[in-house]
């Protein structure tokens, strides 16, 4: 059995601080690899591991984002004699990459844990998208990672430079890497940015070449792959769950399924970051209220009549700006009947109490 060094799966002092009182009370630290239903595996100092969450952390978690996912630290106590490990509490998160979950319910769907960076893949094919690119960096910029942008397909673009000048326009200092995954070009640019003890994550939709670069990471096959459908660039999942790999130069990452649906999970302050040539006008606007709709002496719009500011990036940031304050909305009008459930609960218990003393 392969013995893992805890600082080669990203352990630090960060981590160190908060597990500090569970090691005194005996329990072992292990990194969540893999995910499947409640089992779990995790890797440790003595190896891999398959865990299980104690009733304790299933009864008080209120949605799947409180249960471990791939990227958390969990604190466990091993059962040698049973082959498998308890899991009993999970550390703090340094950085959480998510999205709503599908569907009209108002919960969070956790991709990946305590990652530095995550790889926005987009194909330079039909699955070229600036709008699609937006919400990512949204989701990433909420959870507190970096972005990378990775154009891939090189070998069927054109146009690569106009492609570039495109996405640079809605990505600002973002790093930009264009490569093929296919034929290798560009890829080393991208290896040159991992680093031992790092995490990282691909994302983006199915087909675009995540699997395909993740094998050549390991210049081997790790995932199988699928081709695109010719008429629309369209691919088929290949990736079906979020698994943690060690790659072979140091470093971590976090392949992720293909996303067909991006629903935000973030609050409004979190589009000046994606959103910061908007922001940064919006600074000069003559009210310091202006809502860049209708207002006279907005800034905003008047580099939408110069074309400083073209008509889609301006659209989507007021799409994006209302669905994030429908969700902050929506988040405050579950807490709120969360905590009215609640305390009719606490004052059915002090009603039966009350009763009985009489």
């Amino acid at each position: 059995m392969e013995i893992f060094d805890l600082t080669r799966l990203g352990w630090n002092e960060f981590f160190a601080g908060h597990f500090s009182s569970l090691k005194s009370a005996g329990y072992e630290i292990g990194r969540v690899a893999l995910e499947n239903r409640h089992q779990y595996l995790l890797y440790t100092k003595s190896g891999e591991v398959i865990g299980e969450t104690t009733g304790r952390l299933l009864h008080f978690a209120d949605t799947s984002a409180d249960l471990p996912k791939v990227g958390d630290w969990v604190a466990f106590q091993a059962l040698p004699e049973e082959g498998k490990a308890i899991i009993h509490e999970i550390l703090p998160r340094k950085s959480v990459f998510s999205r709503k979950i599908v569907g009209r319910k108002v919960e969070e769907q956790v991709v990946a844990t305590n990652v530095d960076i995550v790889f926005v893949i987009q194909g330079l094919d039909h699955d070229f998208n600036l709008r699609r690119l937006e919400r990512y960096l949204v989701m990433i910029f909420e959870g507190k990672s970096n972005p990378v942008v990775v154009l891939n397909k090189v070998d069927l673009c054109p146009d690569l430079e106009d492609k570039i000048a495109e996405v640079k326009k809605v990505t600002g200092n973002v790093p930009i890497i264009p490569l093929s995954a296919k034929t290798g070009a560009g890829v080393e640019e991208l290896k040159a940015l991992i680093k031992p003890g790092s995490t990282y994550a691909f994302t983006g939709s199915s087909g675009v070449g995540k699997s395909t670069l993740l094998n050549k990471l390991f210049s081997q096959e790790i995932q199988l792959t699928a081709d695109v459908r010719e008429g629309d660039s369209h691919g088929r999942h290949t990736t079906t769950c979020r698994k943690m790999f060690i790659l072979p130069d140091g470093g971590l990452l976090i392949d992720t399924p293909g996303m067909r649906e991006i629903q935000l999970w973030c609050s409004d302050d979190t589009l000046s970051d994606t959103f910061s040539d908007i922001e940064e006008l919006a600074l000069t606007c003559h009210f310091s209220n202006c809502t860049h709709i209708k207002e006279m002496k907005c800034s905003v719009l008047g580099a939408l009549t110069t074309k400083e500011v073209s008509a889609e990036r301006y659209d989507s940031f007021l799409k994006l700006r209302a669905e994030a304050a429908q969700i902050a909305t929506k988040q405050n009008v579950s807490k709120f009947l969360e905590r009215k459930q609640e305390n009719k609960s606490a004052q059915r218990s002090f009603n039966k109490v009350k009763h009985k003393r009489q």
